[in-house]
């Protein structure tokens, strides 16, 4: 039974509309900061490698006397960018090649296409990369295959006749 001031159209609307509106106002805002604290960490996560500055060390490879003017060699030295806790992963290479009695060049061991380790053929004067069949030329540059830049210099310098590489954190495209 309906009461005599009551119609059944008047149950359907709601009673306070202003309550209501400021009802779902406060959960969309309860929603968006809810979403903000879950995504805050991720976001934080992809952006920070953009203003954090890449460290950049020289590293002595060896002396003076160890290289032949010519040759190309695997040189061992520890990573930049590892952290205190790293041990044997902080150890890296590169291929260092004597150009003069003064003028070295080093390239990074890692393939630009996958980072697969590249290997120096010396009679060929190729950088091979026997994972997927990359091919550098003597200089780095791409000769065949998938990569899609050439191997990375090292900046690299002779100092009291000792060889040293820059190190910093080399990309892999």
């Amino acid at each position: 039974m309906q009461p005599k001031n009551e119609s059944r159209s008047d149950r359907n609307e709601p009673r306070d509309p202003e309550r209501r509106r400021f009802l779902e106002i406060l959960g969309a805002a309860a929603g968006l900061t809810a979403g903000a604290i879950i995504a805050l960490p991720a976001v934080s996560f992809l952006i920070a490698p953009l203003f954090q500055s890449t460290p950049r060390r020289w590293r002595g490879v060896g002396t003076l006397d160890q290289f032949a003017i010519g040759s190309t060699v695997l040189v061992g030295f520890e990573d930049a960018s590892s952290e205190a806790w790293a041990g044997i992963t902080a150890k890296t290479g590169a291929w260092l090649r004597r150009v003069s009695d003064t003028e070295f060049v080093a390239f990074a061991i890692n393939c630009t296409h996958l980072g697969c380790p590249v290997r120096w053929e010396d009679g060929a004067q190729l950088f091979m990369c026997p994972c997927h069949g990359g091919v550098y030329n003597r200089d780095g540059s791409v000769a065949a295959g998938p990569p899609p830049a050439s191997l990375p210099r090292y900046p690299v310098r002779v100092r009291q006749n000792t060889v040293e590489i820059e190190t910093r954190r080399l990309p892999i495209t």
